[in-house]
């Protein structure tokens, strides 16, 4: 008898459904919330059994891995150069690494830089910003192919009947 595994946005949850017959196509509705449907998720077992989540990639997976050595070189060059009073052009280097690269960091990330390209004390914006740096993944989740509500999510243990 296959264990299905399922997500609930709502709670971010993760719950295990117990089918009596291998059932593909139904999606239960959320045992705490009673109304959310909930999203079909590829098992632990499944993964390990050669199926890969998509989540799971890398979020650094399909780059050029010589293209991101050489402008790390170069950044790291012009790194050197940089004026420790000088957070404006530590942020339009950054800003040019991940142009040159191809990482895409999250919004958030890019806002900061934003403002600090602008000329606004780096510590003001990482103090007003921390929470919303700290929520969101280094790399954007478009990259990675992952939605993330922002924690890690929940698992309950108990085996409901699908």
């Amino acid at each position: 008898m296959p264990i299905y595994e399922f997500y609930c946005k709502r709670c971010n949850t993760i719950y295990n459904f117990l089918s009596k017959t291998a059932n593909t196509s139904k999606i239960p509705l959320c045992p705490t919330c009673k109304k959310e449907k909930l999203i079909r998720q590829m098992s632990v077992f499944a993964a390990l059994s050669g199926g890969e989540k998509p989540e799971e990639k890398h979020p650094l997976d399909g780059l050029d891995e010589k293209k991101v050595e050489k402008e790390l070189a170069k950044i790291a060059a012009e790194a050197e150069k940089i004026k420790d009073d000088d957070p404006r052009a530590a942020a339009q280097l950054m800003r040019r690494f991940t142009d040159k690269t191809g990482i895409k960091m999250g919004d958030n990330f890019y806002e900061a830089l934003r403002r600090i390209e602008k000329g606004e004390d780096p510590d003001k914006v990482e103090l007003e910003m921390a929470d919303d740096l700290m929520s969101e993944d280094p790399v954007d989740e478009k990259l990675s192919g992952k939605k993330k509500s922002g924690h890690k999510p929940n698992i309950d243990e108990t085996l409901y009947d699908l």
